[in-house]
């Protein structure tokens, strides 16, 4: 067994996230050699794959919506190693804080956390300046904390 390597796919921008969707079902199904997928935060239009060879890498995305094709070269460690952050990370996100919505449709609103399952990752928000509070349901890193519950200067209606 060879060192598994890094090699680079190049994806349409912006949809990284159903590539990756698509490419973890497809390497279970086909039991291949991938051993991580990697969707690095600031970089648009590439997904990472650790696997054995090229051979696995283009077996994985084969048939696969949105994904182009694979770089020839692996790709060192190093060179992306500063794109990546740890995943076990203390989860700070509270109840009833109040958060900005980071991506997504309603990338840039304002928002209340409602609910918060930190076994899926989840929060469950509504919007500020909404008129009817909907709940919805955000991975945790689409929000970023803005003002926490002690520090509001609102009214409780």
């Amino acid at each position: 067994m060879t060192e598994p390597k890094i090699f680079a796919l190049r994806v349409t921008p912006n949809r990284e996230d159903q590539v990756m969707d698509f490419l973890t079902s497809n390497v279970q199904k086909k039991k291949i050699e991938v051993y991580s997928i990697i969707r690095p935060h600031g970089l648009r239009g590439y997904i990472f794959v650790e696997a054995e060879t090229i051979t696995d890498a283009e077996l994985a995305i084969q048939g696969i919506p949105y994904a182009r094709g694979v770089l020839k070269t692996p790709v060192d460690y190093k060179e992306i190693e500063h794109m990546l952050e740890q995943v076990k990370k203390e989860i700070s996100i509270k109840k009833n804080d109040i958060v900005e919505i980071i991506s997504g449709p309603f990338k840039r609103e304002n928002a209340k956390i409602t609910r918060v399952d930190k076994v899926k990752e989840e929060v469950v928000v509504e919007l500020l300046e909404s008129a009817v509070p909907i709940p919805i349901t955000l991975k945790m890193d689409a929000v970023k904390v803005i003002r926490r519950e002690g520090e509001e200067a609102e009214e409780n209606a």
